[in-house]
């Protein structure tokens, strides 16, 4: 028989005990670890690793799964703003609230059955367009599809539970958006007006972000990316052989697109009135 700790650990660190009982684990199994030190009881019926996520902890405290842009920053998905110290968590379509501790948790409720531990990209999509601003909804929707964890499936289920003010966003959404600046600048370039086509393949130099018009490439470089003396030369290169086929290349880092916009803007507008798109 797995020890009840052995089981958290493979379950994600939190799990129901009807579901550790399945695998052999009696309640008086749990209720020896529970003294001991291995498990802690977060409320009857629910155990954690003393190292669990302190948000799924508080979450599961609650009644439910962890949600919105921390259940998707859980799994990989590209969120804007940071974590901060309150807990959303998803009751399903009526679940009951369980009063515990220092609460200050987020409720959020919608068709399913919450269980316990971080709710699916699709659920927690479906509540973070509640909470985020658009753009920031839009590029973690992106991330969620280019990292594969919307299915079609998925994909039909958030646009039936939104409502009818969010499906352009869902229609202008892509699969192969590379990052989350990529998405907020197309996002807000769409708003003005202006049109990109995504992830071209362009002979003698690569696949570039965007290009605008016929002669205007946009590069994005991200937060964690385009470090070190190496990669800058291989961007310059980049740059040469695009110039020499008559291309202008704008190149934005994480600061530009994020604090400073409004440089960002003109960049493009000059550069396309150069041009004479």
């Amino acid at each position: 028989m797995l020890a009840p700790a052995d089981l958290l650990a493979r379950f994600g660190g939190i799990a129901r005990g009807v579901q550790l009982q399945e695998y052999g684990c009696s309640r008086h199994v749990l209720a020896d670890a529970v003294n001991h030190g291995r498990i802690r009881r977060v409320r009857p019926g629910v155990f954690a690793l003393p190292t669990a996520d302190p948000k799924v902890v508080a979450a599961a405290a609650h009644g439910g799964e962890l949600t919105c842009a921390d259940a998707l920053r859980a799994r990989g998905v590209w969120t804007l703003s940071g974590s901060n110290d309150r807990v959303h968590v998803w009751l399903g379509r009526a679940g009951r609230r369980h009063t515990h501790p220092g609460c200050e948790c987020t409720a959020h409720h919608s068709p399913g059955m919450a269980r316990v531990g971080c709710a699916s990209a699709a659920t927690a999509l479906i509540h973070a367009y509640r909470c985020l601003p658009a753009e920031e909804f839009f590029a973690a929707y992106e991330s969620a599809w280019n990292r594969r964890l919307l299915s079609a499936s998925d994909r039909r289920r958030i646009a039936a539970e939104l409502p009818a003010a969010a499906q352009w966003m869902l229609q202008l959404a892509r699969s192969d958006a590379q990052s989350g600046l990529e998405s907020l600048l197309r996002f807000r370039l769409h708003l003005l007006g202006i049109r990109l086509d995504c992830q071209v393949a362009i002979e003698g130099v690569g696949r570039v972000d965007f290009v605008v018009g016929s002669r205007l490439i946009l590069e994005v470089d991200g937060r964690q990316n385009h470090h070190g003396a190496e990669r800058r030369h291989n961007d310059l290169v980049r740059d040469a052989a695009a110039s020499a086929l008559g291309f202008e290349t704008l190149r934005f880092d994480y600061a530009l697109v994020v604090h400073q916009w409004n440089m960002v803007v003109p960049a493009i507008l000059a550069a396309m009135g150069r041009i004479g798109d």
